[in-house]
């Protein structure tokens, strides 16, 4: 593969420019040599011992979790414990947890503010969420329900906790489970004070600190009070995040216990009354939360959130992916020494033609199974482990850098366009428009669907014209600068060397802020 292919695309890091607001899905830990050398030896002598005591407490916490339920029907456990089994269980899992959060190195919890009752604040909100030590934020609040995923009571102690705890539980695989999430925080919400507090981390994943993720709903649902919770870590090294690409659990865990002291802060702000507005609609007292909590924690509020496994930020009506797996592929193919721009694709305009893995091999020229399949599982496929070649002539396409945008837009259109049934032209309906824009940006098609359809309503018609297309990709005042931006087929081939790196101010998160220009090229 030329060098220079790869450099169509760059990869997207919101971190740099001073109107971007920073990526909160990456952490970088930097070590100075003299850290180095105190972590090595912490590492070996203090933190195997704070890490073994640590575990020995948390399977300790298994027979007071089991106590406070055993023996209690199900009918039983959709009210709230109270009595004997309430203070003995409730003050030993709290007391040994914070023993537990002590030996890992967090000796000092600060407390800011005053926690709210549960008839000011039925529900906590608590953010950044940014690791799984985030949990010790339930101490100062004394042991609050929580919502997890029911997969989480197949986990040896975790489980038995969660049934300890009367956890309200969410299931990825049952999609009636979060109607009955809903319904069931509703209940304890508007409970009078019946049911302790219930705690929410609204990002639902874990991030950087550097910015707040989008709110989901699930926490204002009930339309009740809440109250913020902000989590601080102020260390002089942050150890402690988790983020979507950074240092994994272990290292995470082993480098916080090695550090002499950690310190938490935890603080309650005034409790957030909602408006009649922001009581019937969700997302906006979400968003509006959100705000609050940001402007107190210093940072950005970002509609960045995941969808799926997959890192997004909004943009208008879009949601684009911040590191789309095209740029993976790419790299891929230059592993193999292919060049895009020299493979004759065959695809023909308008028809599908499915072709296996085998096929799609024999046409790339790749002979190494490992490539192969990682390439091909770029793709989406159909039941039958098939994948559509125009998908496959268009990311070749927008990873030959010798092609420009215009050039590329009208590839798209013309691969995946369809006959108008009445009448001449062509048009893009809904399942190619989807389609390339999940290929090129990485949007998830529900979104791309609704874009579509938004797009196509003042004409009245169900597919967009050639010159309908190029008007939202090439001149749309937000989305053209999306594709821009985005996709920057250059003009001459780059070196690896050349490509930029994830610090660039051309990124949907600053488009979505409207901060940013069209970019030029180098030679411009």
């Amino acid at each position: 593969m030329s060098q220079g292919s790869p450099g169509a695309w760059a990869p997207l890091d919101p971190t740099s420019g001073p109107s971007a607001p920073p990526n909160p899905f990456v952490h970088e830990l930097h070590l100075s040599g003299l850290q180095r050398v105190k972590f090595c030896l912490l590492g070996v002598l203090l933190a195997p011992i704070r890490v073994l005591l640590a575990f020995i407490v948390l399977f300790l916490l298994w027979p007071f979790a089991w106590l406070q339920v055993a023996g209690l029907t199900e009918e039983q456990l959709q009210e709230p414990i109270t009595g004997w089994r309430k203070t003995v269980c409730h003050n030993g899992v709290l007391g040994l947890s914070r023993l537990l959060f002590f030996l890992l190195g967090f000796l000092r919890i600060r407390v800011r503010g005053q926690r709210a009752s549960r008839l000011e604040a039925p529900v906590l909100v608590a953010a950044p969420h940014s690791t799984f030590f985030d949990p010790i934020v339930l101490l100062p609040c004394d042991l609050p329900k929580v919502v997890s995923r029911a997969e989480n009571l197949s986990v040896p102690v975790i489980g038995a906790l969660l049934r300890f705890n009367q956890a309200i539980l969410v299931s990825r695989h049952d999609p009636a489970s979060r109607r009955r999430v809903v319904e069931e925080v509703r209940r304890r919400a508007t409970s009078g004070g019946k049911w302790p507090q219930v705690l929410f981390f609204p990002e639902g994943t874990c991030s950087n600190k550097k910015a707040l993720l989008k709110f989901k709903p699930g926490a204002f649902i009930a339309g009740v009070p809440v109250q913020p919770v902000l989590i601080r870590y102020p260390n002089s090294l942050d150890t402690t995040s988790w983020a979507w690409r950074g240092p994994g659990v272990l290292k995470v865990l082993w480098l916080t216990a090695s550090q002499p002291c950690s310190i938490v802060e935890v603080e309650f702000l005034p409790v957030y009354q909602p408006s009649p507005e922001e009581s019937k609609d969700p997302t906006l007292y979400a968003n509006n939360v959100q705000r609050v909590m940001a402007q107190a924690l210093g940072i950005p509020a970002t509609e960045c959130e995941f969808v799926g496994s997959l890192p997004v930020i909004v943009v208008g009506q879009l949601k684009v992916a911040l590191e789309p797996r095209l740029w993976e592929l790419g790299k891929v193919l230059q592993k193999a020494g292919l060049s895009p721009g020299c493979v004759d694709t065959g695809a023909e305009p308008g028809r599908s033609r499915m072709i296996s893995q085998e096929a799609f091999a024999q046409q790339l020229q790749l002979s190494d199974p490992q490539t192969v399949a990682g390439a091909f599982s770029y793709f989406q496929q159909d039941a039958m482990g098939l994948v559509d070649f125009r998908n496959v002539a268009l990311a070749l396409a927008a990873l030959d850098g010798g092609r420009s945008l215009e050039e590329l837009i009208r590839l798209a259109f013309e691969l995946f366009a369809e006959e108008e049934p009445e009448g001449p032209g062509r048009l893009l309906y809904r399942d190619g428009f989807s389609t390339i824009l999940h290929l090129l940006l990485g949007s998830p098609r529900p979104a791309a669907t609704t874009l579509h359809a938004e797009l196509c309503q003042p004409g009245g018609s169900q597919g967009l014209s050639l010159c309908q297309f190029q008007n939202f990709s090439l001149r749309d005042p937000l989305y053209g600068k999306l594709f821009s931006t985005y996709l920057r087929p250059p003009h001459k081939p780059r070196s690896t060397s050349q490509i930029p790196n994830a610090s660039s101010a051309n990124s949907p998160t600053a488009l979505a802020n409207g901060t940013v220009q069209a970019p030029k090229q180098k030679d411009e």
